[in-house]
């Protein structure tokens, strides 16, 4: 199977196929650049962490010890071995974070909130809704990759991929517009599996023979969605 998230994240999922018994190619759809946070002096009571691409960023920046609210257990994994000591694990998405993170304090609290560049200002009105300051900031940058690897386009051409894993919107946007015209009609014998509905949404069903989407937020759930052939055929098998 293809998997399409690019750094960091590629290389687990990457692990994690191989140890369930699966084959995947590596074929990133965005390029990530961490840029440097820009802080004032203000205190902050916490951080509110949507992706783990923030982390690059956190590291110098912030104290360790400062209160992170991660979206999920994966992103959180990442936040401990990055040094972080008080990381708190949503359930995978926007709505679990924010729940997680709880209605501030009795005189109000201060909120970092790094993201990509041009998201992040729903959850922020969501945590402000909770009484919480809130102060975004551009913690990294994902730009459309403008060719995808050559080891899945060649996978593609010789009809060799069963499944394609979308874990964003823009990850799979962006494989669409990266993939070449000839290809395209490659994609009516592959199952896509996506992490959430609104990922689902960014594919056009009529080009795909089937799209799943995982009943939870986390890359095991996605693995529940395929069908585990026992012909031979599936070359995701190892």
């Amino acid at each position: 199977m293809l998997v399409t998230r690019p750094e960091p994240g590629l290389s687990e999922t990457m692990a994690h196929l191989a140890a369930s018994g699966w084959r995947g190619i590596a074929c990133p759809a965005l390029n990530v650049e961490s840029r440097p946070l820009r802080l004032s002096e203000a205190r902050f009571d916490g951080v509110l962490v949507s992706s783990g691409q923030a982390l690059a960023a956190l590291r110098g920046a912030v104290a360790p010890d400062l209160p992170l609210f991660a979206v999920g257990e994966a992103t959180a994994a990442r936040a401990r071995a990055a040094g972080f000591r008080d990381v708190r694990a949503a359930g995978g998405d926007a709505a679990a974070l924010l729940a997680a993170l709880g209605p501030a304090p009795e005189g109000g609290g201060h909120l970092l909130l790094p993201t990509g560049e041009g998201v992040g200002q729903a959850l922020a009105e969501g945590a402000r809704r909770l009484g919480w300051r809130v102060t975004r900031r551009v913690a990294y940058v994902a730009r459309p990759a403008a060719a995808l690897a050559t080891d899945g386009l060649a996978a593609l051409a010789a009809g060799r991929v069963e499944a394609v894993l979308f874990f964003s919107a823009a990850t799979a946007r962006a494989f669409r517009r990266a993939l070449p015209p000839l290809l395209v009609r490659s994609l009516s014998d592959i199952h896509a599996i996506v992490l959430a509905p609104k990922i689902a949404a960014a594919l056009d069903p009529a080009e795909w023979a089937r799209i799943s989407t995982a009943t939870r937020p986390h890359q095991d759930a996605m693995l529940e969605c395929l069908a585990r052939r026992e012909d031979g055929d599936a070359v995701i098998r190892s």
